[in-house]
C-alpha cells in the first residue's frame, strides 16, 4: 500500500446499510436508466456548453446536475446563500460519488479529481469535458503542477471544487484535510467557500446508502442507491473564509476543516492498523494514490456510528 494513501476505517458492510424495505427491482432499473441517459446525453453536450456565457452554462449545469441525482431518488435541500461570483475553492466533506453532482446542482464550476476517473468508460469522457481537473496522487512531483492549475482557473473568475480528505468517509466520522489544494487558494488570492454535506432520511438520521466507501464496486452502489427509499441530500453552505485571514495553508485547511465539521463533526479516535503515517492528526501534506475504481481500500478496522441531529429543511437554490 502507498504510505501517502489516505484511508478511512467505513466499509460498505458496516456503513452502506439500508434500513427498511428497499425499493423494488423495477423502480431501481428505471432510475438507473434514466441516470443512464442524462449522462449519455451530457457527453456530447459538454463542449458546446463550455462555450456559453458563464451565467447560462451554471443554469445548465445546475438544472442536469439536480436531474441527475433525483433521477436516483434523492431530494436536495440547500441551506445558506452563496457569495458572490468569481474565482473560488470550495471545500467539502466527500461521502459519496455523488457528490460531485449534487455540488454542482449548488454550485457549479470545475472539480479536481484523480486521474483515474478519466479512465473510466464514459464518466470519465463526461468529466474531461466539462473541464475537470485531474491531480496523478501517486506522483509527488506532479504537485505543483497541479497546485499551479488550480490557482490559474480561479484567477481565471472559474470555481474549483475539491475533497480534501482525499477519500470518502461515511458522514460519521471524518477525515483531516489535505492542505495542498489551499495552498492555491493562497496562491490566487480567492475567498474558500467551505460546504457540508449530508445524506439524510425521513426522520433525519444519517443515511448509509449512498456511502461509496471501502472496496465498493460502482456497480454496487449504483444499484443500492437506486433501491434506496427517502435519501435526501443535504448542503450547507457555510461563511466564505476570505482571502488573506489565514497566513498559510496549514491554518487556512484547518479553518476549513472547523467550519465543514461544526461542532459534532469528529475524527476517529483510533484506526487500528493503519500506519502511523495516515492517522488523523499525522496526515503528510502530500498527494496520494489509489489503484482501483472502487471508493479506496479499507482500513482494518471499522469505527463505531455515532448519531448526529437533523438539519432544519429548506428549498433547493440555484445560486450562480
Amino acid at each position: 500500500m502507498n504510505t501517502w494513501l489516505p484511508t478511512s476505517p467505513c466499509t460498505p458492510g458496516a456503513c452502506a446499510y439500508q434500513p427498511g424495505k428497499p425499493a423494488g427491482a423495477l423502480r431501481a432499473v428505471l432510475r438507473l436508466a434514466a441516470a443512464l441517459a442524462l449522462v449519455l446525453f451530457a457527453v456530447p453536450a459538454a463542449p458546446p456548453v463550455r462555450l456559453l456565457p458563464a451565467r447560462t452554462r451554471h443554469a445548465l449545469v445546475r438544472a442536469w446536475s439536480a436531474a441527475l441525482v433525483r433521477s436516483m431518488g434523492i431530494r436536495i435541500t440547500v441551506h445558506g446563500t452563496p457569495g458572490p461570483a468569481g474565482g473560488s475553492l470550495v471545500v467539502a466533506n466527500h461521502i459519496s460519488w455523488l457528490d460531485v453532482p449534487l455540488v454542482a446542482a449548488v454550485l457549479p464550476g470545475r472539480m479536481l479529481a484523480k486521474s483515474e476517473i478519466g479512465a473510466w468508460p464514459v464518466l470519465g469522457p463526461l468529466a474531461a469535458r466539462a473541464g475537470t481537473l485531474f491531480i496523478e496522487r501517486d506522483r509527488i512531483r506532479a504537485l505543483p503542477r497541479t497546485v499551479a492549475a488550480l490557482a490559474g482557473a480561479m484567477r481565471a473568475g472559474d470555481r474549483v471544487t475539491v475533497f480534501p480528505e482525499g477519500s470518502t468517509w461515511c458522514g460519521r466520522a471524518q477525515g483531516p484535510f489535505r492542505r495542498a489544494a489551499f495552498q492555491s487558494a493562497l496562491d490566487a488570492r480567492v475567498p474558500v467557500q467551505p460546504l457540508r454535506i449530508a445524506y439524510r432520511l425521513a426522520d433525519g438520521s444519517l443515511a448509509g446508502a449512498p456511502a461509496f466507501v471501502g472496496d465498493d464496486p460502482l456497480t454496487a452502489s449504483l444499484w443500492r442507491i437506486a433501491r434506496a427509499r427517502g435519501v435526501r441530500a443535504e448542503v450547507r453552505l457555510l461563511p466564505r473564509i476570505p482571502p488573506g485571514r489565514h497566513p498559510d495553508r496549514r491554518a487556512l485547511a484547518a479553518a476549513a476543516r472547523e467550519a465543514v465539521l461544526g461542532t459534532t463533526g469528529r475524527e476517529l479516535p483510533l484506526l487500528t492498523g493503519i500506519p502511523a503515517q495516515q492517522r488523523p492528526g499525522s496526515e503528510p501534506d502530500q498527494p496520494s494514490a489509489t489503484d482501483r475504481d472502487s471508493a479506496k481500500r479499507p482500513a482494518a478496522s471499522v469505527h463505531q456510528c455515532v448519531s448526529s441531529s437533523p438539519a432544519t429543511a429548506s428549498s433547493l437554490r440555484t445560486p450562480s
